[in-house]
């Protein structure tokens, strides 16, 4: 056949020159635990068979079970079974039979991946014995079934020895053999020995990968793919399950031990995960401090993803496994899968030593799971940990890892500091970086210091519901440590250790540093007494031995602030925790087992490091030297030029012995020493800030210096227990706006300093809808907590600082609109607040309140009636009043009912019964009980009583009512101009009528009440065309007979544009006035009107021309118009220039009524100041 091998030569055992079964290299493949035989009742052989899966599912050829009602099932250590034919699949197109068996306790074959095995290729059979056979070619056979003939297109025809032929022969008991790839030890084929071929061959066998394609959806397919996901196979067959193995073997050998009860979920987390997972980004950054968990979380989302019936691959990192040379992250997995693969190799005992899995590339790893729909994700943990030489090539190592990512469909979680990803994630591109998406709590946004992150999930301490239930699977009593730590995952973590450790519950609630202290002090005892037991120490040696480990440990951490990235060398960590003794008189043997064993520091690439990044910071920072460190990373850059010599700059994730040490100068010498060593960062920040501000391009060494000024400072005073030593430092910082509005709002302080430093920041604000804006922050936090912030605010009140970007607003008016913006969140407290601000910003926003909302300030009226503070009862008075027109509820009007009630019950309060009756006679219900004691309280002239409330009782009671008008407006130190604004708001014709009455009643008794009377008249002008009857007969009455007080008072009114419904009576009333009027100072009173309006400039030059006709009658009205043209001309703005232009227009109109004099001057006026008309 064309394409088909040497029969019988080439790999059979004659050719080798061997007899019998063979025992070749892959004898450490040969499954004896996983065929089986095949007979039928009687005993009789029919074949053989293997395990596919973990069910017991075994692969059998169709002749082995052909026409068996019962079939018996022999395994390794005499184990049987006996299934009925209703257990068996039957395949005798391919034939092929899958038989289900229960107790064999078979261990599954890994079937090959690869369509067909090459020609040529060896393989192994189970024939009498193992024996090795050659592939020839695939050729097209009969297979004769009891039922039916079948013809199979693709058998495997094998070349074999004499033996092995033999063994082959129909009813021999090799049918349903598996056949074997001799490299991977794979199943490729079933022999078969039924199968007939037009040429003589040594022995065939039905391919298992080709009679699974003839039915891709049916029983083999299903079977084939839950052996590739749950069998592993490595060399050229490997699959899906080999890559499981590999990868869960890595989790296991380099990932984090899991000691204690099994940690609280977070949810908001493991949905970004979920998320991450399932979409197009490549790249996420878990962000977060030492001690938040980030190690937790990355071990849980690896467990998740191994759980289930679809097993996911996860690969785990460490950054101190990355190599100097390293081009991506590919070159550590490949080391990663080599571990694997040097473990699954030692760990199967039958494959011979040395000999490895094949090829595990991490390119072929990733993609064989990425083309199964599980694609290959990968945990890097504190890539702070790489090595230097690759720090320095970062970007580099970024842009190969992300092209890795996108060409094989991995995807990478790195887990670091903010400080470490602030650069790290800015070398993905931005596409491949997974962001949260709004509402995510855990989206990248600024952070309390401003930094805007790639895209990331940040980490912080556990929400209160998990930390809940982490404290009880820890065992840690809700009140057992400091608040500030109650949520903190290490500190519950540690402090569970030494509360197991103690015979009792430690006393008193221990923070942060004494947790750390405790586990210090636990480990130190822990080593000692594993040294102890090793070398034969008790009683008081083994105390004195704590002592000395602890003593060691601090020089491990002296010895981490070296170079590098704070991890120890092999030749630095054996000198301080030597394999043998430490030099001296202690013989003690076993310092780094001990160390080791305890888990107090771990290996970390070719180095070791302490097991906890806090537990490391912590101790470091108790060795550093601050001014040493502070002046080397900040002062010398600030206090004078750029040092001519240039060293390596300290890589911004080594932040925290920094921090940990300025916090311990708080601690050990007190806030006043601290105080000095932030004011100094203070001032070298703002001087790197002017630099920076005056140089368009900075030095990398100077951007530095600003960011670890900045940071330093941010972060200790966010992390000290209480602000309020350093408010001078705030307050330098809040006038130069160095920090964003998440660090104040987070600062350790109360309340009322933080917004007393806030108003100092509010300046600085940008526009409305820009980012990072204090007034929004302050909007928050007034929604989240409005009845403690509006007090806050309304101690803004006295600043009226503008706001730069908006420079009509100012502090004061900015938090008035907040309030009155977010005035439903707590209604009532906000009324208070304002009634014991006693501010006039406070009383404007209670008059709104009184439109707005009345029904709040009725609640708060009837409140302050009813308290003890005289204030308060003014204030009920002051509101009430306001409140009253605005009241239209029932309940409303009886809130005001009750606290006018309370204020007459109050003898001592004599003087607010004005006020008190006033809202009783508002009131319908109560209006003919109070109206007589109202009504002579208001003639009396009470202050309390306004003419307002007693207006609306002009429908019940108009004779009474004006009765009491009139003797109030004749009565002495009356203030008639608010008496007629309340008169003018009468609106029934026949009292309108009756007011207008008494009104020119009063004008012609009282002509010094010219103004008030001109007042009025302009209110009902304002009403349109509707006051007609009741204006036109009192203000021509008035223009007739008035006084002269009277009629000067009423030409401007007359004589002032208005609105449009008021101008065509106002001009008829005008007219009539002109038409009429000799006096010169009424007539001037027009003139100076219609000069100061600028209104329409025909009717005005009308109206002008008109007053000096009628001035010009007499030469000293005359003298008098010019005089009064030259004065308007000076002061009256664009009167000059309008007039100037009459002139020009019509010189014949004006010669004979302005004097040369006069027109010189006005000329000269309007040439001097030229205004548009």
């Amino acid at each position: 056949m064309a394409g088909r091998g040497p029969r019988a030569r080439g790999g059979g055992d004659r050719a080798r020159g061997r007899r019998g079964a063979t025992a070749g290299p892959a004898d450490w493949g040969a499954p004896q635990w996983s065929l089986v035989r095949i007979c039928d009742l009687a005993g009789r052989p029919r074949g053989a068979g293997f395990a596919a899966d973990e069910l017991g599912t075994v692969i059998t050829s169709h002749e082995a079970v052909d026409g068996l009602a019962r079939i018996v099932l022999h395994a390794a250590g005499e184990r049987t079974c006996v299934v009925a034919a209703d257990a068996v699949t039957a395949l005798p197109e391919a034939d092929l039979a899958l038989v289900r068996t229960e107790g064999l306790g078979l261990k599954p074959l890994p079937v090959t991946v690869r369509e067909a095995a090459p020609v040529g290729s060896y393989v192994r059979i189970a024939a009498g014995g193992w024996r090795q056979a050659r592939v020839l070619d695939s050729v097209s056979v009969t297979y004769a079934a009891t039922d039916r003939f079948h013809v199979l297109d693709t058998a495997m025809e094998l070349a074999i020895g004499t033996d092995g032929a033999d063994a082959l022969r129909l009813g021999g008991g090799a049918a349903g053999g598996p056949v074997l790839d001799a490299e991977s030890g794979a199943v490729v084929a079933v022999l078969a020995t039924a199968l007939h071929a037009p040429h003589r061959a040594a022995g065939f066998a039905v391919p298992l990968r080709a009679a699974a394609a003839g039915d891709p959806s049916g029983p083999l397919a299903a079977l084939l793919a839950r052996n590739e996901a749950t069998v592993p196979a490595y060399g050229p067959d490997l699959n899906l399950a080999g890559a499981l193995q590999l990868t869960a073997t890595s989790v296991g050998s380099d990932g984090p031990d899991a000691p204690g009860p099994e940690p609280v979920e977070r949810p908001d987390t493991a949905r970004e995960f979920t998320d991450f997972t399932s979409g197009c980004a490549r790249v996420l950054g878990l962000v977060g401090d030492p001690g938040t968990g980030r190690t937790t979380e990355l071990a849980a989302l690896a467990a998740r993803r191994a759980r289930g019936s679809a097993p996911a691959p996860t690969l785990w990192l460490r950054g101190a496994d990355l190599r100097d040379a390293d081009t991506s992250v590919s070159d550590a997995v490949a080391r990663a899968l080599e571990r694997s693969c040097r473990i699954l190799a030692a760990s199967d005992e039958a494959r011979p030593a040395g000999e490895g899995l094949g090829d595990i590339s991490p390119g072929r790893v990733a993609r064989l799971v990425r083309d199964a729909g599980r694609p290959l994700l990968l945990l890097l943990d504190g890539p702070e940990e790489m090595p230097p030489v690759l720090a320095h090539r970062l970007a580099e190592w970024s842009t190969g890892t992300a092209g890795w990512l996108r060409d094989t469909g991995a995807r990478l979680v790195v887990a670091c500091r903010a400080e470490y990803w602030e650069r790290a994630g800015a070398h993905f591109p931005a596409a491949l970086l997974h962001t949260p998406s709004e509402a995510a709590p855990g989206r990248p946004g600024p952070g309390a210091l401003g930094d805007a992150l790639p895209g990331c999930v940040r980490l912080g301490d556990l929400p209160e519901p998990q930390a809940r239930r982490a404290r009880a699977r820890y065992g840690i009593p809700d009140e057992a440590l400091a608040a500030a730590d109650a949520r903190h995952p290490l500190a519950l973590r540690l402090l569970s250790e030494v509360r197991a450790a103690l015979p009792g519950a430690p006393p008193g609630r221990p923070g942060r540093e004494e947790i750390l202290a405790a586990h210090l002090d636990l480990m130190s005892l822990r080593v000692a007494v594993r040294l102890a037991a090793a070398n034969g120490l008790r009683g008081t040696a083994v105390r004195r031995l704590a002592a000395r480990v602890a003593g060691q440990v601090h020089e491990a951490a002296r010895r981490c602030l070296g170079p590098g990235q704070g991890e120890l060398d092999r030749a630095a960590f054996e000198e301080v925790f030597p394999w043998g003794a430490l030099p001296g008189h202690d013989a003690c043997t076993g310092w780094a087992s001990a160390v080791l064993a305890e888990g107090l520091l771990v290996p970390a690439g070719a180095g070791y490091r302490f097991a906890h990044e806090e537990v490391a910071d912590w101790l470091q920072g108790t060795h550093l030297d601050v001014e040493g460190a502070l002046a080397s990373l900040v002062y010398r850059h600030a206090e004078g030029p750029a040092p001519a010599t240039r060293s390596l700059p300290v890589p911004r994730h080594r932040i925290g012995p920094v921090l940990q040490a300025l916090l311990l100068v708080e601690r050990q010498q007190g806030a006043a020493e601290l105080a000095v060593c932030l004011g100094r960062l203070a001032a070298a920040l703002a001087a790197l800030d002017t630099t920076a501000a005056r140089r368009a391009e900075q030095p990398d060494s100077a951007q530095d210096a600003l960011w670890w000024a900045r940071h330093l400072l941010g972060e200790v005073l966010l992390r000290i227990p209480d602000a309020s030593p350093y408010l001078d430092v705030l307050r330098a910082l809040a006038e130069r706006r160095q920090f964003p509005p998440a660090f104040w709002m987070t600062l350790p302080l109360p309340d009322a300093t933080r917004y007393d430093l806030l108003r100092a920041v509010v300046p600085h604000d940008g526009p409305p809808g820009t980012a990072g804006r204090v007034l929004d922050a302050v909007a928050e936090d007034l929604a989240a907590d409005p009845g403690a912030v509006q007090r806050h605010l309304t101690r803004w009140f006295t600043d009226e600082s503008p706001l730069r970007a908006t420079p009509d607003a100012t502090v004061a008016s900015a938090a008035q609109a907040l309030l009155h913006t977010h005035r439903h969140r707590a209604i009532d407290d906000l009324t208070e607040a304002l009634a014991d601000c006693a501010h006039t910003r406070a009383d404007e926003l209670l008059g709104a309140l009184a439109e707005d909302e009345p029904s709040a300030v009725c609640r708060a009226v009837d409140r302050w009636a009813r308290d003890d503070r005289a204030a308060r009862r003014v204030a009920a008075v002051v509101w009430g009043l306001r409140t009253a027109r605005h009241a239209t509820a029932d309940a409303d009007r009886t809130l005001l009912r009750y606290a006018a009630y309370a204020l007459l019950a109050r003898p001592g309060d004599a003087s607010l019964h004005g006020a008190a009756l006033a809202l009783l006679v508002r009131d319908p219900q109560t209006r003919a009980r109070h109206l007589p004691t109202a009504l002579k309280a208001f003639a009396a002239g009470d202050p309390w009583l306004p003419g307002s409330a007693l207006a609306d009782a002009l429908t019940t009671d108009p004779d009474l009512v004006l009765a009491a008008f009139r003797a109030r407006l004749h009565g002495p130190g009356t203030a008639p101009r608010d008496l007629l604004r309340d008169l003018a708001g009468v609106t029934p014709p026949a009292l309108a009528h009756r007011v207008a009455a008494l009104v020119r009643e009063h004008a012609e008794q009282c002509p010094e009440s010219a103004g008030a009377v001109a007042a009025y008249v302009d209110l009902l002008l304002e009403r349109g065309p509707g006051v007609r009857a009741v204006l036109f007969p009192t203000v021509t009455g008035l223009l007739r007979t008035g006084a002269v007080e009277v009629r000067r008072a009423l030409a401007p009114v007359l004589a002032a544009p208005g609105g449009q419904a008021s101008r065509p009576l106002r001009a008829e009333l005008l007219d009539l006035l002109l038409a009429q009027e000799r006096d010169p100072d009424v007539v001037e009173a027009v003139l100076r009107a219609v000069a100061g309006r600028g209104g329409d400039a025909e009717r005005d030059r009308h109206l002008v021309q008109r007053a000096g006709l009628l001035l010009g009658r007499t030469p000293e009205g005359a003298t008098r118009f010019d005089r009064a043209l030259v004065d308007l001309a000076r002061h009256a703005p664009g009167f000059a220039a309008r007039l100037a232009r009459w002139m020009t227009d019509a010189p014949q109109d004006w010669a004979a009524l302005i004097g040369p004099s006069a027109r010189r001057t006005v000329e000269g006026v309007a040439d001097a100041v030229p205004v548009s008309v």
